[in-house]
């Protein structure tokens, strides 16, 4: 049986802390390593205790976007999950700039935290399901917003970067754009060499950092 993932919880409230303990150490696969309730107390401890995801309040004493930032900045870097009460696209996309791979609301089931915490593990992103308001006003607001400048791709590779970092599978993106799964397969394995990108967590930060999230391409699905 594999390893059980490491997790250390970082929030400022103890009742939430152990609220998030009792719930992840019911799985079989998830074992909690540590607490903390200050950014600098989460950097330290991330650094002591090697965890390999940490659920991370963004909204915590120090910052704890500052508290993502400096933990992705080290070597052999642990996975980071926001927690937060927020539900807005300004700071879904301050989180995913920042690095992180995961953002779940504290208002999400259970199973969304602890799906999170999965796909961090395994190299995934995961976006809350109750976010999906936040695609619909980007599709809104794609004819008002100018061109960004990022690298150069095809039409259909924006679009399926775009489909992709949101979290589409290769099926759902070729039932969305009319091709085939052989064809969306090729613009992914095309843009990703293109843009020298090794898995879909790194393709999901490439799409947040070029202002793509903010201008979906102009015929979105």
């Amino acid at each position: 049986m594999p390893a059980p993932i490491r997790v250390l919880i970082a929030d400022d409230h103890a009742v939430v802390r152990s609220g998030l303990a009792m719930l992840l150490e019911a799985e079989e696969d998830i074992t909690v390593v540590g607490q903390a309730a200050t950014a600098a107390e989460t950097v330290e401890q991330a650094a002591r205790l090697k965890p390999d995801v940490v659920l991370l309040d963004i909204q915590m004493p120090g910052s704890g976007l500052k508290a993502a930032r400096a933990m992705l900045s080290r070597e052999s870097p642990p996975r980071v999950v926001v927690l937060s009460v927020h539900d807005d696209a300004p700071h879904l996309r301050a989180a995913l700039r920042a690095g992180v791979s995961g953002y779940v609301t504290k208002r999400s089931a259970d199973r969304a935290t602890i799906e999170a915490v999965r796909h961090a593990h395994s190299g995934r992103v995961y976006i809350d399901p109750s976010l999906g308001g936040i695609m619909a006003e980007q599709l809104l607001g794609a004819r008002a917003a100018p061109a960004r400048a990022i690298a150069p791709l095809t039409p259909r590779m924006r679009e399926v970067l775009w489909l992709a970092a949101w979290g589409y599978t290769n099926d759902e993106i070729a039932r969305a754009l009319s091709v085939t799964v052989k064809t969306v397969e090729a613009h992914r394995a095309g843009l990703m060499a293109r843009l020298g990108l090794a898995n879909r967590a790194e393709l999901v930060r490439y799409a947040y950092h070029s202002g793509l999230m903010d201008d979906p391409p102009a015929t979105p699905p």
